[in-house]
């Protein structure tokens, strides 16, 4: 751990480094042990209930992989809390508005609320990015190897930069640990030739934009916000360093606890919904009988699931294309998702046929919470292709009316009902997880955030602008489901606070952020790709299908 010396006190006058060396009490560390060990209880718990509640049985083996699996989820979640969350705190802590030891811990707690009041809109984002064919067959031994990969690289790409202090994106590794595996799934499906084929590179665009944009939206506003202050709010105290250890005044204390606050609670929001997508994969995967299809919605939903779904079949109709078995749909959705093509006939034709076997299944039924065991994966994979691919149908609607196009995006609305929901437990756990991640290791990343972006102290208005605007953006982004990194933008933020001070910046601390932004996703890329291949040739090489 990086410490700072506190060997000669500075006069009481001048900025001096917070303490960061508080000691653990006994007990702190047993409820930590304490609730950690009964976050993972109740996931047990709740896996074997929901299971048996269904009437699927897990095999002991199978129990203990998806125990396996959900560790190393849980594991990412952990280090994502102290890796990213150390960000919220340096400012609060720097400007000795609350002492380490307690800021960690509320920033800990609002974590884990911010998880828990999460819409889930975020959680299937960058699930969208991984190849069609691994998301279909989750369960197989390729698509057990896919999830192992990409959760092993964000790891291990996660630990590398904190250990070095740097502010790597939790979310910026995760983008390209899933890049990487669906390229090499490609490459090694189909050889070199279209090996782009097996990433939704228009899915990838819109992620990676917000990713690229986020130093740049965290470096402007914190600027312009700060600038914008000193014309308007005429404080000079809220201008200047902290005096000593002295806190600030009341009032600017208020905001900077606010502030960390805030981006503490929309950092759980977004970031912890990136462990459920995942989780969910897992949980798919090992008992699709209790988790492939939401079976909380009522029997009464149904009636209005078939009306709808027959308006959007008909629709489909409407275009022309072949009648075809539901075997001979599937294959043909599944293409037309791998190529990112659906404007042949062939394709309506397909949606239409296998709307009209999944709506006879549903009606047939008589709620999801009816589906045998035995139909379950089928009628899961048949919602996730008529989802997806009229979703990328509607990216060019011409041939629709008005009214069937809002025909169509409401039965993508009730088949995202069935297919894309998050258990109340898994948000338990993976709140338990970011939470508690937040109050371990958070030292090496709040040295850097604190004391080597700025050439000089953090004063009260540079911290309180970059979290507000670290804030801001990533209530933006959650409304609109897209994942962003609470880091690069904080980060960025705390630069451009400082450029506005007139302090200006730490060239060599801004050329290692930069030299992490730009190395991460080619990084993840290549470890989990690699990984991922590793993993089939053992998969292979014992047999296992």
């Amino acid at each position: 751990m990086a410490t700072i010396a506190l060997d000669q006190a500075p006069p009481s006058d001048t900025p001096a480094a917070p303490r960061l060396d508080y000691k653990s009490h006994p007990l702190t560390k047993f409820l930590f042990a304490l609730i950690l060990i009964g976050g993972l209880v109740y996931a047990g718990w709740s896996v074997m209930n929901d299971t048996q509640g269904v009437g699927e049985e897990l095999a002991l083996g199978v129990f203990a992989f998806l125990a396996l699996a959900l560790l190393i989820a849980l594991a990412f979640e952990f280090v994502n809390g102290f890796h990213d969350t150390a960000n919220a705190v340096a400012t609060v802590i720097y400007t000795n508005s609350m002492p380490a030891h307690v800021a960690v811990v509320w920033s800990g707690f609002f974590n884990f609320l911010g998880v828990m009041l999460s819409s889930g809109a975020v959680a299937y984002a960058i699930i969208t990015l991984l190849p069609v064919d691994l998301i279909l067959n989750v369960g197989s031994s390729a698509g057990f190897a896919m999830i192992f990969a990409l959760l092993f690289a964000a790891v291990l790409w996660n630990l590398a930069t904190w250990y070095v202090g740097l502010p790597n994106s939790s979310s910026h590794t995760l983008i390209g640990s899933v890049l990487g595996v669906g390229f090499a799934n490609q490459l090694i499906s189909a050889g070199s030739r279209g090996g782009t084929a097996g990433v939704d590179w228009s899915q990838a665009q819109k992620v990676l934009t917000g990713l690229w944009m986020a130093p740049l939206i965290g470096f402007g506003a914190a600027l312009l916000l700060l600038l914008v202050m000193r014309l308007v709010v005429r404080s000079p105290k809220l201008y200047t360093a902290p005096e000593g250890n002295a806190p600030p005044p009341l009032g600017i204390r208020a905001l900077l606890i606010g502030t960390c606050t805030a981006v503490s609670f929309t950092h759980g929001s977004n970031d912890g919904q990136k462990g459920m997508g995942l989780i969910m994969l897992i949980l798919i995967g090992c008992a699709p009988t209790a988790y492939a299809l939401n079976r909380t919605l009522p029997a009464s939903a149904t009636p209005a699931f078939v009306q709808t779904a027959n308006v959007a079949t008909a629709a489909f109709d409407s275009r022309g294309g072949p009648d075809m078995t539901a075997p001979e749909a599937r294959e043909r959705l599944t293409r037309a998702l791998q190529e990112r093509k659906a404007t042949a006939p062939e394709v309506f034709g397909a949606l239409e046929s296998l709307s009209r076997d999944l709506t006879r299944q549903v009606s047939q039924y008589g709620s999801l919470g009816g589906v045998p065991a035995e139909a379950t994966p089928n009628v899961r994979n048949d919602m996730y292709l008529v989802l997806d691919t009229a979703k990328l149908v509607l990216k060019k609607p011409e041939g629709f009316t008005p009214g069937q196009v809002a025909a169509i995006k409401s039965y993508q609305e009730s088949l995202e009902a069935g297919t894309r929901f998050i258990p109340p437990w898994v948000k338990v756990v993976v709140a338990i997880a970011l939470g508690l991640g937040t109050m371990v290791g958070w030292k090496r990343i709040v040295i850097t955030v604190g004391e080597r972006i700025g050439k000089q102290h953090m004063t009260y208005g540079m911290g309180a602008t970059a979290e507000l605007v670290a804030a801001g953006t990533i209530l933006a982004a959650d409304r609109f489901g897209l994942p962003v990194s609470t880091t690069h933008i904080l980060s960025s933020g705390v630069a451009g606070a400082s450029v506005a001070s007139g302090h200006g910046l730490q060239a060599r601390t801004i050329a290692q952020l930069a030299a992490a932004w730009l190395l991460t996703l080619p990084v993840a890329m290549a470890l989990s790709g690699g990984l991922y291949w590793v993993m089939l040739q053992v998969v292979h090489a014992v047999g296992a299908h």
